[in-house]
């Protein structure tokens, strides 16, 4: 049995706001984030392995945070774009659509010059009907980033049992990507934490 958290939303407002942002965009992206010990990801029901180069680039004209990625999976090479807008911690507007080579260089050169780019391996893995992606970096083998995109802010989530859980880390920004790229490490809290348990 997966451990079941009273995984509701941290604001007691996500729910008219997840309804107002269906009826505005089609493009809803709600996702939790947690801070786990590295697993043992041959015990976890992989179904993608994918490796990702993500960079940002300068805000957009309406605030919203913008991206490119290179993806390698499998031996093939892909790109994409997106550009976000973030309405709370965990919900946000997302519009992404695949791009060539040639949009991808260019846009490189929109790149924010003070954020380092990100360099993770993203094992995508099955619990319980539930399709979590779990987020590894290569300044770290005892800790990783696991994220589970939901259809409703108030929707339960079962952890899985052979991923050890540190912590929820949703909309706390020193776990965001752009910040443990740029620091090179988890915070000195993650270990503090992990310590703890």
């Amino acid at each position: 049995m997966g451990r079941s958290w009273a995984s509701y939303a941290r604001f007691s407002d996500l729910r008219s706001l997840f309804f107002w942002s269906v009826n505005k965009t089609a493009n809803l992206e709600i996702e939790r984030k947690y801070l786990v010990r590295f697993p043992d990801t041959s015990a976890l029901d992989v179904k993608r392995r994918i490796d990702i180069v993500q960079t940002y680039l300068s805000d957009g004209g309406n605030g919203s945070q913008r991206r490119v990625r290179s993806i390698t999976e499998n031996g093939r090479l892909s790109y994409t774009y997106t550009e976000k807008i973030f309405r709370s911690a965990m919900v946000r507007d997302e519009d992404e659509r695949s791009i060539t080579q040639d949009e991808y260089e260019t846009l490189l050169k929109e790149k924010k010059p003070e954020l380092a780019p990100v360099v993770k391996a993203r094992f995508c893995f099955e619990f319980r009907k539930q399709l979590f992606e779990l987020d590894t970096y290569s300044f770290s083998r005892e800790l990783a980033i696991m994220e589970l995109e939901l259809s409703d802010p108030e929707q339960a989530v079962y952890l899985p049992d052979n991923v050890e859980v540190i912590r929820e880390v949703t909309g706390e920004r020193e776990y965001s990507n752009s910040a443990l790229a740029n620091a090179g490490s988890f915070p000195a809290d993650a270990y503090a934490a992990k310590g703890d348990n």
